[in-house]
Order: C-alpha cells, then sequence, then structure tokens
C-alpha cells in the first residue's frame, strides 16, 4: 500500500512475499533507517545501532555486540548471573501470593536486571522500590513519543518549530536515562581499566577495555545501552504479560503448558536457559504470542537508497518503508486455521521459527537489520514465562472471569495492554 504522509512517500508491506522483497533480496537497498524526528536527539541518531545507516559506525556497534554479548559462548557464561535474578523474581512472586502482581511491571523488572546485570553487574531496579515504577513509565513513554504521529516528520520542513512538542519531551526522557547509565560508566571508568569489584568479565568492561579495537567512546557506550535496556526489557516484558494474558483466557492451553514443563523438569523447579529446546509447547506459545501480539506493530522504519522495482512496481528513492508485521500475523492468507485465535498447536508442526528466515513470522525484523538482541530475548521471555506458570497459579483481581480480560492495545513502538494484567498469584498446593 502505497501513502504519502505530509511530504513523505510511505510503503506499507504486510505480505510475507514482499517483505521478504524488502528485507532480503533487495536488502542493499533498504537498509537504511528514516528517521523520526523524536530520535534525532543528543546526538542519539548518530550513535544508535538501531538508527544509524549501515555504515563503518554501524559495523563497528554490531561487531562489538555480536562479539562481547550475543554470541552463544557470551551467552551461555551468563546464565548463573540471569538464574540468580529469575530465583529473586520467583522469591518475590512467592511473597505476594495472594496479593494482586502487576505482570507488566513485573517482567520488566527482571528484564531490566537480566540486562544490567550482564552489562555492569549491578542491578538497575529492585521489586520494592517507586523508581521501578518511574523507570517503567519513563521507557514506555520514550517509546510512545517516538511512535507518535508527528508533524515534524510528515513536513521535514517545521522541524525546527517542534510545533507539538515531542522533541523537547523526549529529549529530556533520553536525558534522563543516559543520566542513569552514565553514573555507572563514569565510576567504572574511574577504577581503571574498566573493572571494579565484581565486574571482571562484564560487557562494560570488555567495551571500556576495547574502546580503540571498536572505534567507541564512552558517550558510544552510554547510547549503546540505552539502546538494549530501552529495547530489549520493553519489549520482552510486554510478550511475557501478552503470553500470560492469552494463557489465562485458554486454561487448557495452559494446563498442557504447565504439564509439559513438570514432565521435564519436576516440581518445585526454575526454568533454566538450558530447558528450552526441551519444552516445544512452551516455545510454541511463545511463538503464537508474537504472531498475534508482536513487540513492535511496525518494523522500524527503513528508507529506499535508490528506486527499487518490487513486483512490477517502483519503490521511489528516499520512500519509508513500514513494515507491519501486526497485519501479517493476523492474515487468513497466512494463518489460515483461525488466524485471531490464540493456538500454540499451529506451530508443533510447521517449523516455522522468528529467526529471520520464515517471512510470515518476522517480530524481529529479518536481513542486516534484524534485531541483535534476538538469542538473548529469546531466552529471557522464555524462563521468565515458564517459570511464572510452572511454579503459581493464577487469578485475576477482584473475581473477574478470564474471558472478562481487556484484550485492548496500546500502540507505540511497542504494543502494551491497554489495561495492565493485574493477578493473583497463588502457590500451587493451594490453587484450584
Amino acid at each position: 500500500m502505497r501513502l504519502k504522509l505530509g511530504t513523505i512517500p510511505t510503503i506499507v508491506i504486510s505480505s510475507p512475499h514482499l517483505a521478504k522483497q524488502i528485507l532480503q533480496t533487495h536488502d542493499h537497498l533498504f537498509s537504511s533507517r528514516y528517521l523520526s524526528d523524536t530520535v534525532c536527539i543528543l546526538n542519539h541518531h548518530n550513535v544508535s545501532v538501531g538508527f544509524l545507516p549501515v555504515c563503518p559506525k554501524w559495523r563497528n556497534l554490531r561487531k562489538a555486540l555480536a562479539t562481547e554479548l550475543f554470541n552463544q559462548a557470551k551467552l551461555d557464561s551468563g546464565q548463573t548471573i540471569r538464574l540468580k535474578k529469575l530465583q529473586q523474581m520467583v522469591d518475590h512472586v512467592g511473597e505476594n501470593t495472594g496479593k494482586v502482581v502487576e505482570v507488566g511491571l513485573l517482567a520488566f523488572i527482571t528484564m531490566i536486571n537480566f540486562l544490567s546485570n550482564t552489562l555492569m553487574s549491578v542491578d538497575l531496579t529492585d521489586y520494592g522500590s517507586g523508581s521501578s515504577r518511574e523507570f517503567h513509565e519513563l521507557v514506555s513513554s520514550a517509546l510512545e513519543l517516538v511512535a507518535k504521529p508527528n508533524l515534524s516528520n510528515f513536513f521535514p520542513v517545521l522541524r525546527f518549530l517542534d510545533l507539538q512538542g515531542l522533541r523537547k519531551a523526549n529529549r529530556y526522557k533520553l536525558a534522563r536515562i543516559l543520566d542513569i547509565i552514565g553514573s555507572f560508566v563514569d565510576r567504572r571508568e574511574k577504577c581503571g581499566a574498566g573493572y571494579e569489584d565484581g565486574s571482571d568479565g562484564d560487557v562494560l568492561s570488555a567495551l571500556l577495555r576495547k574502546q580503540s579495537e571498536y572505534e567507541l567512546s564512552s558517550e558510544d557506550i552510554r547510547h549503546l545501552f540505552a539502546d538494549l535496556f530501552v529495547a530489549g526489557a520493553d519489549t520482552s516484558s510486554v510478550t511475557v504479560e501478552w503470553a500470560l494474558t492469552e494463557l489465562l483466557r485458554s486454561p487448557s492451553k495452559m494446563a498442557k503448558a504447565q504439564s509439559e514443563i513438570a514432565a521435564v523438569l519436576g516440581k518445585g523447579k526454575l526454568v533454566q536457559e538450558s530447558d528450552i529446546p526441551k519444552l516445544p509447547y512452551l516455545h510454541a506459545v511463545v511463538k503464537e504470542t508474537l504472531r498475534l501480539h508482536p513487540a513492535a506493530p511496525f518494523l522500524v522504519p527503513h528508507k529506499a537508497l535508490a528506486d527499487v522495482e518490487i513486483d512490477g512496481f517502483t519503490v521511489p528513492a528516499g520512500s519509508q518503508i513500514l513494515i507491519n508485521v501486526w497485519s501479517m500475523g493476523r492474515d487468513s492468507r497466512t494463518w489460515p486455521d483461525d488466524p485471531l485465535l490464540f493456538k500454540p498447536e499451529r506451530f508443533l508442526e510447521s517449523g516455522v521459527e522468528y529467526k529471520g528466515g520464515d517471512f510470515e513470522l518476522i517480530p524481529f525484523g529479518a536481513g542486516r537489520r534484524i534485531c541483535p538482541g534476538l538469542p538473548l530475548a529469546h531466552r529471557m521471555v522464555h524462563v521468565v514465562l515458564g517459570c511464572l506458570i510452572h511454579l503459581f497459579e493464577w487469578e485475576v483481581e477482584n473475581g473477574m472471569r478470564v474471558e472478562e480480560i481487556d484484550m485492548d492495545e496500546r500502540f507505540g513502538l511497542s504494543v502494551h495492554k491497554l489495561v495492565p494484567l493485574r493477578v493473583i498469584p497463588l502457590p500451587k498446593a493451594l490453587a484450584g
């Protein structure tokens, strides 16, 4: 579909076939980014791995992430600390059995601490602190501002006016996030060679020691970590919240997922990252959640670098390309078996994965701009969701029936529930 948003030609892609043309066949011609005015703040667009064009700096950032964080050996070496954070989440839920828990916030705090301990060997948030909710709201509101319809995007000649005040608002939010991260980076730099007690081997130490190799300044590291915290924690926690919501609304599927985990692990054990390959139904639940509720309704916008002909249609140079993964996941031509219903079973035989090779399911994108954090997000979502459903039963607050759970969506860069999921955990022995 071709649109004209103000003065900007925009192409909306809503089919796997055309998405493959953009992200694989003509990947080199669509690898640049169309930048929202609200990300062009504090020089973020010039140092962000998500928004930079394909260039030497972008390659250095991707290399740093692949080498120091997202390869399998590094991820495996970080399992112990993530397991500790997972146990802390379970302990917190256990201490609050019979009380209302806001699942999205719980998952967000857990994801943030997974990331902050992997990156900097510290807890950035905690379950009992009001500042954790503030940080959650800071991150989610920043993402909403980036996605909000913006006159400055439609009419670039008006950008300097910032008529809606969106750039100013997001500059404040990003500055706060960078300040929080920067305090840890500054402290580590003062220790010399990137070390302080307990930090040997974390990502921050590695990047500070190898700044010349990766051509990274301290400011680059701040912005890189901001990308990881904002995108990684928000999207992963949203996925856990939607998955638990769908399972609560489908008791038979909840029971099936719980039975699978119990058969593999036994009672009372944490779901660990090494268990994921042994839990195909849990994996199908995650895939089905990402099909119906992709963390981002549209992939980060691409930009055509030249005129490109696709299926007889010419995409003009400079066009903004929006890939509508939300629509693709609900298209009956791709998903003929009740596409609007939550059916994890559809993935048990299909072999479709979300790793960029199957274009009917690309919540993380595909091609050279695929989300670099996919391998860690895959692990985090499975173990958090798995522990929540394996170790606890859940009731909806105020005696509400599961059919009455609000399923409305709040669209931004990520798709949150309009009404957060608030449920009551019960220990297995007391449930039912």
